[in-house]
């Protein structure tokens, strides 16, 4: 059966603006017919895959990339004859200073080849968007995807071996666009993040990974509305000789509020996603865990230092039906101290849940920054035992 890991998180976070809407304001969300502050799904994933957490403890090697680019990036690799894997190492884009490590192909060769792998994980844009650009970034612009596509890192070892391929043998893109996925796209996954969160390939379905590892929306545990800051900016060299006014008037909306967050892992789904890896499965498991209690979204860090480490983290484990346990804050809550009514409300729900339902789960852990008890370091193991 299905072993699942649940962890319920409350973390509080000072004044923020962690997660934007199109209006550049805090999420929001109505629960309980009440508005509350949210943090999507998408942005606390992306912070976890991206954190110093989960490259120590995974590595880097075991960590996709995300992009419509690739195909530009291929096309770069191949004309100069410089390696595709430091290449997208290599933070400013561009191909100066890297080292040939093959012989470089002529700019048809690259554009045709970089464009059949392009199109094996989505669609291209067909043609530039742009009126007068340099003749590269054209073809670039060209063979974008129209999508974000997930790359795992076997899948670019492996286009790193066709590219020398390609250009010893001067080889021409001879084979139709299905045999091109057999040979480019991966079913089996070295990535943590592929396996954990999922991959959807419109063109290529056969090749979707279903998410070991399901996350929900941050939501404050109590009604709250996103508030408004008018700030103003001085001219350091406005010496109001002629004018004291400010250099810049503005706005920048915020929240703060205590979150609830609820994160179901499926470990045998995970472990499967991973070429049956389990060593590999626990690390990132491990990793997951304690990024999510330890690393918030970048938005507005700057403005706001708003970095929060969770107050309270419940773990569960067992084969059973996993359920949130968001229920508990549907109704307002009234004590002046939310943070422990929040957790008084956490365990009687879950408690509530055994009675009606029997045993949830297993087994649980829990630590609280509030009281002193547990720790991280005991849940952790635990989860991965």
């Amino acid at each position: 059966m299905t072993q699942f890991i649940q962890l319920h998180l409350l973390t509080s976070y000072p004044p923020s603006n962690l997660n934007r809407d199109d209006l550049g304001r805090p999420k929001t969300a109505i629960m309980g017919g009440l508005p509350r502050l949210r943090i999507s799904s998408q942005s606390l994933k992306r912070a976890w895959r991206e954190s110093s957490v989960m490259e120590t403890a995974v590595h880097a090697e075991h960590i996709g990339i995300r992009t419509k680019r690739m195909g530009g990036y291929l096309l770069d690799a191949l004309i100069e004859g410089v390696s595709l894997v430091q290449l997208l190492e290599n933070e400013t884009s561009k191909t100066s200073g890297l080292s040939k490590v093959r012989e470089p192909v002529s700019i048809e060769l690259a554009k045709a080849w970089s464009r059949l792998i392009a199109e094996c994980f989505g669609d291209v844009e067909g043609k530039s968007k742009k009126e007068t650009i340099d003749p590269r970034d054209k073809i670039k612009e060209e063979i974008q995807l129209k999508q974000l596509a997930h790359f795992n890192n076997a899948e670019i070892q492996a286009l790193e071996k066709v590219l020398n391929q390609i250009a010893n043998e001067k080889m021409e893109p001879s084979f139709s666009k299905e045999e091109a996925k057999e040979r480019f796209l991966f079913h089996a996954h070295t990535a943590v993040d592929v396996a954990m969160f999922g991959r959807m390939l419109a063109s290529a379905v056969a090749y979707n990974s279903e998410a070991a590892v399901q996350v929900a929306h941050a939501i404050t545990v109590h009604p709250m509305e996103p508030d408004q800051d008018f700030f103003t900016a001085v001219d350091d060299l406005n010496k109001r000789e002629d004018d004291a006014g400010a250099g810049h008037l503005g706005v920048s909306e915020f929240g703060a509020g205590l979150f609830y967050l609820y994160i179901c892992i499926d470990k045998d789904l995970l472990i499967r996603n991973l070429n049956n890896n389990e060593e590999l499965a626990s690390r990132a498991i491990v990793a997951l865990c304690e990024a999510a209690a330890t690393v918030a979204p970048s938005g507005k860090q700057n403005s706001f230092a708003s970095r929060a480490r969770a107050s309270y983290l419940l773990a569960e484990k067992g084969n059973q039906q996993p359920r949130s346990l968001s229920v508990a804050f549907l109704k307002r809550l009234t004590s002046d101290d939310i943070l422990s009514q929040s957790i008084a409300a956490i365990t009687q729900t879950k408690e509530n849940f055994d009675k009606v339902y029997g045993p949830c789960a297993d087994e649980s852990r829990s630590m609280n920054v509030l009281t002193g008890e547990g720790n991280l370091s005991d849940v952790l193991k635990f989860i991965t035992i």
